[in-house]
């Protein structure tokens, strides 16, 4: 059984206590305003989520400083549209169709928060569905037209959980156990899922109605499978549960401190790590290869 270190993630336990800190304002990135001179931006910065377009196999990486992308024989990720948005919460949920929440980019006529959007062009155009000033998502899952988002209300800055069965555009209200760092939905039953908080894990069977604790501590989850959510603790270290995070079997360590994780199948994962790096697993977790860098 894997041990979990109780410590929170850094910078994610930010996001649960802030959940706004990567940027509350509309001043985004502080790129060059239109018709100005064109300032170099930074590269990705504050890694928040990863996913893999189905359409070309390419990598894309949700920053704080925009989203990149790097293709399937790239190790380098590069700026999408010369966008700086602060892509917060990010989902790849079709061939070049994205979801995302989070800050706009400066030089955009756009409220602070950006609710949920959608882009069906691999991210280089976006578009609101729902929520837009009103709702900023730092933790985003979906499956089918089923979709969670952890994140705070632009007025009251209280965070809730919020539950859509409709792509979006109409959502529910729960009540978490704790302030959400990741959530992962079982990829047959979508009202089970799995959330981590700053202390613990826990198991919905009901989409978020009621909790039950499971063991171990703050990590970031993946459910490719049925038999096979993963989780990635604070130290870096990797686990595996067969029985819906019951019990936990140690496969491996990434080499550094996590900011996002991402499956894509029964054994292969991605791992950001806060400088940047992305890290590739193609036997579940037991090792680990440098997939992309800064």
């Amino acid at each position: 059984m894997m041990a979990h270190p109780r410590g929170p993630l850094v910078c994610l336990v930010a996001t649960v206590l802030l959940l706004a800190a990567c940027g509350d304002d509309d001043s985004g990135s502080g790129a060059s305003k239109p018709g100005g001179p064109k300032i170099a931006g930074p590269g990705p910065i504050h890694v928040h989520g990863l996913g893999i377009n189905p359409k070309d196999g390419a990598l894309f990486v949700a920053t704080h400083t925009g989203l990149f992308r790097a293709g399937e024989d790239e190790r380098k990720s590069r700026r999408i549209a010369d966008r700086f948005q602060d892509t917060m919460g990010f989902i790849v949920v079709g061939p070049d169709r994205f979801l995302g929440s989070g800050h706009p980019d400066g030089r955009e006529k756009l409220p602070p928060f950006l609710g949920l959007i959608e882009s069906r062009d691999a991210g280089r155009t976006w578009k609101p569905i729902s929520l837009l000033g009103k709702r900023d998502f730092h933790v985003l899952e979906a499956t089918g037209n089923r979709i969670y988002g952890f994140g705070s209300d632009f007025e009251t800055k209280r965070a809730s959980l919020l539950v859509s069965d409709d792509g979006g555009r109409r959502w529910d209200e729960r009540t978490p156990p704790e302030g959400l760092i990741s959530l992962a939905i079982h990829p047959s039953d979508p009202d089970r899922i799995a959330v981590s908080g700053e202390k613990g894990l826990y198991l919905s069977s009901d989409g978020g109605r009621r909790w039950r604790p499971l063991e171990g501590g703050a990590s970031l989850l993946a459910w490719p499978t049925a038999a096979r959510l993963f989780a990635v603790a604070e130290n870096g270290s990797v686990a595996r549960s067969g029985d819906t995070g019951r019990s936990w079997r140690e496969t491996g360590q990434v080499g550094g401190q996590p900011a996002a994780f991402e499956a894509e199948g029964a054994a292969e994962l991605y791992v950001a790590l806060h400088d940047g790096t992305i890290k590739r697993s193609t036997d579940g977790g037991a090792s680990w290869s440098v997939r992309s860098t800064p």
